[in-house]
């Protein structure tokens, strides 16, 4: 069975929004390897001194019981143009560190620093982020991300964004797209205009 992973944003010494880590990590274990114990995420992470200053990525491996904890500097990457790519029959509702999948669609971004992937003419995800797109009043993520990211989950639950099926053809109605995942928050997503997707 391939490898899970937790991604968390660490800063400052805190860990952000371990319980919807916990949530997933609960979900995946329970889907894969039914009847396993529980894992208590906030005891499995220990944060060295030299990592309470600035922003970290914890990375948390995991199968039944966690493997590995690492724990490494992060850096926000650029993102400036997208490009539209299609998969009929990706899944990465669990959170595996397998992502071969989406490293070959990655590949076709082109001159682009990310893609948008459809599946079935629904929009999904960027390679590595849940996608929000601004309709001129609202925030609003499709219903069909290929992973329920956990920063998603905490923006929805605060009625900060809302849901709606957004297919291949309605891209063009709005007027942004911004990317979000666990180590990048509404507030310091980069947003990119609707102009900047290529086909």
């Amino acid at each position: 069975m391939c490898q899970l992973v937790e991604s968390i944003k660490l800063k400052d010494g805190k860990i952000l929004h371990l319980s919807y880590h916990q949530n997933r990590m609960n979900r995946s274990v329970e889907e894969l390897y039914p009847g396993a114990r529980p894992i208590d995420l906030a005891k499995a992470i220990v944060i060295p001194e030299n990592f309470r200053t600035g922003l970290f990525k914890v990375r948390v491996l995991y199968r039944q019981t966690i493997e590995k904890v690492e724990i490494d500097p992060y850096n926000f990457r650029t993102i400036q143009s997208l490009k539209v790519v299609q998969h009929e029959s990706i899944d990465y509702h669990l959170k595996y560190t397998d992502r071969e999948i989406l490293q070959q669609l990655f590949a076709l971004r082109g001159n682009c620093n990310d893609i948008i992937i459809i599946k079935n003419g629904l929009v999904t995800d960027s390679f590595a982020a849940n996608l929000l797109f601004f309709d001129g009043q609202n925030w609003v993520t499709p219903t069909t991300p290929l992973l329920k990211g956990t920063q998603r989950q905490f923006l929805l639950e605060q009625g900060i964004i809302l849901e709606k099926e957004i297919r291949e053809e309605d891209i063009r109605s709005y007027q942004k797209i911004g990317l979000i995942n666990a180590m990048v928050d509404f507030d310091e997503m980069p947003v990119i205009n609707i102009n900047s997707i290529v086909y």
